[in-house]
């Protein structure tokens, strides 16, 4: 990460700080990415059982955090928005619910948005295995034996709101994808047998994504920009092993395999390779990977910060982290536990950032009470880039 170029940018947050609420500048797209925390677990008292069909239930109780998470999405307005833990359920009590009675109501003296393009899909999260996947010597079928970690099918899905057309017929899922097929992925070791962590069956079964991996062609203005959305596991939550933070770096590789066409790779439909040359693409999502700072994992992020495919060079950033914290870091910071975690990150062919930056208010600003906690919004802040299409 280019310090000098944070410095520069928190010098001039005087304009990002009230650009979320002014037009974006004529021809730029507006493309974000938010983790909203709108799961099932949010929504669960501590000490009951978590119910699949609790955003179902917490939506059409006029919950006053997903209020807040649309007049979010109302102030900055992207054109295109990718939401990280949203639960995968029946479209029309989720995700067009939401849209209907949150987006398309004024929050707040906020004017209302409108998405008519969404595309959700199945994770992995919560879809049960036979297999002892995080080797506690029970077969579980969910939590850390699913094929990713959750309670339930669908538990933090992930969904993508567009104002552009979203081309369905093409669009692409490696949600099935096999770990195994993946060159040179970097296998787990029991720090106490010193063997592989997943055994032979295991290892057949396993699923490269924790959640899934997507592929949207999104006709901009007759242009394709492809959306290459993901939220790879948190590289925690495990032992020595380092399973987590194995299947993290490999998540994220996958994402730079498919900028880079590898052959090896195939999606749910079978068809192989990953995006062809000279494609527009951005990147979007919770990659769960820090490039600086104390949860730093510089080997999982450079695979894409440091990839000449992908332009980088703009660091979205707020003024809000930036005097929350004294970490030489923390203008970057997405997370409220100090990290860079979320991700808007276009292609040098074809695309040119033009402006950016992390909704994240400064606690003096009426509009703190926001994010002030994650009961207020999410413990993630929406990062959000302007990008011309050239």
């Amino acid at each position: 990460m280019n310090i000098k170029l944070i410095v520069a940018a928190v010098a001039s947050m005087c304009v990002t700080c009230t650009l979320v609420n002014n037009a974006k500048a004529a021809g730029n797209i507006r493309v974000a990415t938010f983790n909203v925390s709108m799961d099932a677990t949010n929504y669960t008292a501590q000490g009951e059982s978590v119910n699949p069909n609790a955003l179902v239930n917490a939506l059409k109780s006029d919950h006053q955090q997903i209020k807040n998470i649309a007049e979010i999405i109302q102030r900055v307005r992207p054109d295109i928005l990718l939401l990280n833990e949203f639960d995968y359920v029946n479209k029309s009590q989720g995700i067009d619910y939401f849209i209907q009675n949150y987006l398309k109501v004024s929050q707040n003296k906020q004017p209302a948005i409108n998405y008519p393009y969404t595309y959700i899909g199945p994770v992995n999260t919560g879809v049960a295995s036979e297999f002892d996947f995080d080797n506690d010597g029970k077969k579980t079928g969910k939590l850390g034996d699913a094929y990713g970690f959750g309670f339930f099918p669908g538990h933090y899905g992930m969904a993508v709101l567009s104002r552009y057309p979203i081309d369905f017929d093409k669009v692409r899922s490696l949600q099935k994808f096999k770990y195994k097929d993946m060159p040179d992925a970097q296998m787990p070791i029991d720090p106490e047998t010193k063997q592989d962590w997943y055994n032979n069956d295991e290892w057949q079964a396993m699923r490269l994504s924790s959640k899934s991996f997507w592929d949207l062609p999104i006709d901009v203005k007759g242009k394709t920009v492809h959306l290459l959305a993901s939220h790879p596991t948190p590289p925690v939550f495990d032992g020595e092993e380092d399973r987590n933070g194995k299947r993290n770096h490999d998540e994220v590789r996958l994402v730079k395999d498919y900028i880079e066409n590898a052959s090896y790779l195939y999606d749910d439909k079978g068809v192989k390779g990953g995006l062809k040359s000279n494609s527009r693409f951005v990147i979007v999502g919770d990659l769960n990977a820090a490039p600086e700072g104390d949860k730093k994992r510089p080997n999982t992020t450079n695979q894409l910060l440091a990839n000449p495919l992908i332009n980088s060079q703009f660091v979205p950033v707020s003024k809000g982290a930036a005097t929350s914290y004294t970490d030489k870091y923390a203008a970057a910071y997405t997370a409220h536990w100090q990290a860079r975690v979320d991700y808007v990150l276009p292609s040098t062919y074809g695309l040119s950032v033009q402006d950016g930056g992390v909704f994240w208010p400064t606690k003096n600003s009426e509009l703190y009470r926001l994010i002030k906690d994650r009961n207020a919004s999410s413990d993630h802040r929406m990062v959000w880039l302007d990008i011309l299409v050239k």
